[in-house]
């Protein structure tokens, strides 16, 4: 089977430029960022992988959060690569891609990917991936927009076909579906607040456990 074309890279190099602006990571992205360390809670966490990391700044709060912990950041633009290894010391950094992890299988503790996953070609690859590399037991914490309505995710997924792009943004129901049938165990959803987007296309932090 032919793999789906992925997102173009240069503009994930080119959007490294901003990402890290205050404006934009306030309404954006720190809200996630927020529920995603809640969610993580005080459980020691041995090693946690970032997925779709960007410029690394949850990454970077995380390991600050979770100092014992291994914590490494994942994203295949060389430019957010780039800005993450010389904003933020601690974490290490890897390039890769959310379709084939360089990684082992059975090796993290926890994955987190927050704003990225709407980016993957192939979302049921992406979960398939991020259940090998988990230990047994090990939690998942996903976080994207899950539109209210179907229609609008289809809507988002024609237009971004039209411009050559794979965005997806699968509803709450969606979400939950595919995360199970990837062999999770899905604990829970929880709608994410964020302005001025959030009441049409609220954020959701998906999260779930791989079974024992």
């Amino acid at each position: 089977m032919a793999q789906r074309r992925g997102p173009d890279r240069r503009l994930f190099d080119l959007w490294s430029s901003f990402y890290d602006a205050p404006l934009v990571q306030r309404l954006t992205y720190r809200p996630e960022h927020d529920a995603v360390v809640r969610a993580l809670g005080r459980t020691r966490h041995q090693r946690i992988l970032d997925v779709g990391c960007g410029t690394g700044i949850l990454t970077a709060r995380i390991q600050s959060e979770f100092d014992e912990a291994s914590v490494v950041g994942c994203d295949f633009s060389r430019g957010m690569l780039r800005r993450a290894a010389r904003g933020h010391r601690g974490p290490d950094w890897v390039r890769g891609n959310a379709l084939q992890l360089p990684f082992a299988d059975a090796t993290w503790d926890v994955v987190v990917s927050t704003e990225a996953f709407h980016w993957f070609p192939d979302q049921r690859v992406a979960l398939a991936e991020f259940f090998r590399i988990l230990k047994p037991g090990g939690r998942l914490l996903v976080s994207l927009i899950n539109p209210p309505l179907e229609v609008l995710s289809r809507m988002t997924r024609r237009s971004s076909r039209m411009m050559g792009q794979p965005l997806f943004w699968p509803t709450r129901s969606r979400m939950r579906k595919q995360t199970a049938e990837a062999g999770f165990r899905v604990e829970s959803q929880r709608k994410i607040f964020r302005v001025p987007a959030g009441m049409i296309l609220p954020s959701v932090l998906t999260v779930a456990v791989r079974p024992d």
